[in-house]
C-alpha cells in the first residue's frame, strides 16, 4: 500500500498560523517557520501521518500571488528552516506536500516584470496568456493579460509554451532535490492545462515513485483529472458540501447519493481527498447548527471511501465565519500552548484524535469495499469489506437516540467504546444523539478505554429574512452587470421557484461572496 493511500491528511495555512504580515516588503527575512516545531507532535498525536502545507513560496500578499518558486517566502525564514522542517516531520513519520501554484504568478515575478520593462521586445511575452498591449488594467501597465478569478494580481500562465512548461517541472524537480517533498497539491487545477499536468505526473513518477499529485478541483467530472495519466486525487467538494447539509437538514440521503453518484465512476472516491473545511470555506464547527454533530460527520469523514484531512484549528472546534473580501478570518494564528490537554479536555479534538488512531490502524478503511446497508433520513449503516476484516460504520444524525439491527456474523468490537458482541444473525446497535459507532470483526487487539469527552449542545440561530440583504433586482441588466448582493438575490430568487428554501439554502447564498460563482450559479438555473 502506498503511503497516500492510509494517509491522514493535516493542513496548514503557514502565513495565517504563524501570524505572519499581510504584505510582504521582501525587505527582512523572518524565521517564523522555526513556529511549527511543537506542532509536529501535535499533528502525531491526533492521528495524523501526512501534512499539506502551504502556500510557502515567496510572494506579495496570501501566497498565491507567488513571485519566486524557489526561495521560502521571507516572511516565513529561508529554505534551510523549509529543509530542517520537512526532515523533521519525515523522521517523525510525516509525509509532506506542497500548495504548487502553477496556474498564474504574481505581478513581481520576475517573466511578468520583464514584460513590464520591454513590453512588445520582451522574451517573456508568451509566457502569459492573451497579454494584449492595445488594452490596459487598473494598474495602467499599458497592456492587458488573462488573470484567475477576475483578479490582474494574479497573471494566468501560458503552460501551452514550451518554456513555461519546463520552468515549471523543473521547479518541482528542484522542490524534490532540495527540500525531498512526498507530493504537490495543485491550485486551481480545474483549469490547469491537462497536457501540462500529464507531463508532470510523467515527471514524478520518474523522480519519485511514491510523489502524490492532487489538484483542487470545485466541479465537474473527477475522473478527468484522477487517472493514472493524470493525477491521484482531486479535492472531493461533492462530499464536502454533503456531510454538512446532510447533517444539517437530517437528510443523510444525500451523503449516500453522493457516495453512490462518484461509486458509478468505479474506483474513484477511494482516491479523493475528504475534508470538512479547509482555508477557503467556513470553518466546520461554525457551519454546524448543531455541534454535537461534529462527531458523526467526522465519523463518516475517516471511515467513508477517500483520504480524510483535518484544517488546523478545527479540531479544537474553532469558529471561523466567510467574510466579504477576505478570507483572514479562516486563516487565523494559534498558538498551541492555549491547546496544551485538549486531546483530554476538549470534545472535538477528542474525537478526531480517537478516529485518526482508528483509522492509522485499520487498513480496511483504505482499501475496504464500500456497501450501504441502511439508510434513512436521520440513520446511515454501510460496511468497508477487504480480504482480511469486515468494518460497520452507522452513524445517528438525529437529536434522539436510536436502536438498529444490522445483518452481521462473528464477533465484532466497537473500536470507540470497546464493547464486543458475539453475532450470529444481528448485530445490535444502540446510537445515543448525534453520534455513530464502528465495529470491527475479529479485532485482534483490546481497545484502549480512552476518555470520552461530550461536545456541549449548541444549536446555531436561524438565518432570518431580514438580515438576508435583499437587493432590488433590475432584471434588465445582465448577470455580468448586477453587483453581488444583487446576484445573490437573484440566486434565491431562483430557488425559491423550485421548492422551499431551507435556513442552509440560506447560508449557502449569503456566504457565496464570489462574483464569477454568483454567476455561473445564478446561470445554472433553467428557470
Amino acid at each position: 500500500m502506498k503511503w497516500y493511500e492510509n494517509a491522514v491528511f493535516y493542513h496548514i495555512y503557514p502565513l495565517g498560523l504563524t501570524d505572519a504580515p499581510k504584505n510582504n516588503d521582501y525587505q527582512i527575512t523572518e524565521h517564523r517557520l522555526n513556529q511549527l516545531g511543537p506542532w509536529i507532535k501535535h499533528i502525531k498525536e491526533i492521528g495524523c501521518n501526512a501534512l499539506y502545507i502551504g502556500p510557502l513560496f515567496e510572494s506579495v500578499g496570501h501566497g498565491y500571488e507567488t513571485t519566486d518558486y524557489y526561495k521560502l517566502d521571507s516572511r516565513l525564514g529561508d529554505n534551510e528552516d523549509l529543509k530542517k522542517f520537512i526532515q523533521d516531520c519525515h523522521y517523525h513519520g510525516i509525509h509532506v506536500i506542497f500548495d504548487g501554484v502553477f496556474n498564474h504568478t504574481g505581478r513581481d515575478f520576475f517573466a511578468f516584470k520583464d514584460i513590464q520593462q520591454n513590453r512588445e521586445g520582451s522574451q517573456y511575452r508568451d509566457w502569459y496568456c492573451n497579454v494584449n498591449f492595445q488594452g490596459n488594467n487598473e494598474y495602467n501597465d499599458g497592456f492587458s493579460y488573462d488573470n484567475w478569478g477576475g483578479y490582474n494580481l494574479l497573471v494566468k500562465l501560458n503552460q501551452h509554451n514550451p518554456a513555461v512548461r519546463q520552468y515549471l517541472l523543473d521547479v518541482v524537480k528542484y522542490w524534490v532535490s532540495e527540500f525531498d517533498v512526498d507530493g504537490i497539491r495543485l491550485d486551481a487545477a480545474d483549469v490547469l492545462d491537462f497536457g501540462f499536468m500529464h507531463e508532470l505526473r510523467m515527471l514524478t513518477n520518474d523522480i519519485k515513485p511514491d510523489f502524490w499529485l492532487m489538484g483542487e478541483v470545485i466541479h465537474g467530472d473527477y475522473s478527468r483529472w484522477v487517472n493514472d495519466d493524470m493525477l491521484h486525487s482531486v479535492t472531493n467538494y461533492q462530499l464536502y458540501k454533503a456531510l454538512y447539509s446532510g447533517h444539517n437538514e437530517h437528510n443523510y440521503f444525500e451523503i449516500a447519493h453522493t457516495v453512490r453518484h462518484l461509486l458509478d465512476k468505479g474506483n474513484l472516491p477511494y482516491h479523493l481527498y475528504n475534508f470538512a473545511d479547509n482555508h477557503d470555506v467556513e470553518r466546520i464547527y461554525t457551519r454546524l447548527h448543531n455541534k454535537q454533530k461534529f462527531v458523526p460527520l467526522h465519523i463518516l469523514m475517516y471511515t467513508l471511501p477517500g483520504i480524510p484531512s483535518i484544517y488546523y484549528g478545527s479540531e479544537f472546534g474553532i469558529e471561523g465565519g466567510k467574510e466579504k473580501h477576505s478570507d483572514a478570518v479562516l486563516r487565523p494564528a494559534i498558538h498551541l500552548e492555549d491547546y496544551k490537554n485538549a486531546v483530554n479536555e476538549n470534545g472535538c479534538t477528542n474525537i478526531i484524535a480517537r478516529l485518526g488512531e482508528i483509522r492509522q490502524k485499520n487498513p480496511v478503511f483504505a482499501d475496504g469495499i464500500y456497501q450501504e446497508i441502511r439508510l434513512t433520513n436521520r440513520q446511515y449503516a454501510f460496511s468497508r469489506t477487504n480480504e482480511t476484516t469486515q468494518a460497520i460504520v452507522v452513524v445517528n444524525n438525529d437529536e434522539a437516540d436510536s436502536s438498529l439491527e444490522i445483518p452481521a456474523n462473528g464477533t465484532y468490537t466497537e473500536v470507540l467504546s470497546g464493547e464486543v458482541q458475539n453475532v450470529n444473525g444481528n448485530l445490535n446497535i444502540y446510537l445515543r444523539a448525534c453520534s455513530g459507532q464502528i465495529w470491527i470483526r475479529n479485532y485482534d487487539e483490546t481497545v484502549a478505554k480512552k476518555k470520552e469527552v461530550k461536545i456541549l449542545e449548541t444549536k446555531q440561530a436561524e438565518v432570518k429574512e431580514e438580515i438576508i440583504k435583499q437587493a432590488t433586482i433590475n432584471h434588465s441588466k445582465s448577470y455580468e452587470e448586477m453587483s453581488i448582493e444583487e446576484l445573490q438575490a437573484c440566486v434565491l430568487e431562483k430557488l425559491a421557484k423550485n421548492g422551499p428554501v431551507t435556513e442552509q439554502m440560506k447560508r449557502d447564498v449569503v456566504n457565496n461572496v464570489y462574483y464569477d460563482s454568483l454567476v455561473n450559479w445564478v446561470k445554472s438555473f433553467r428557470n
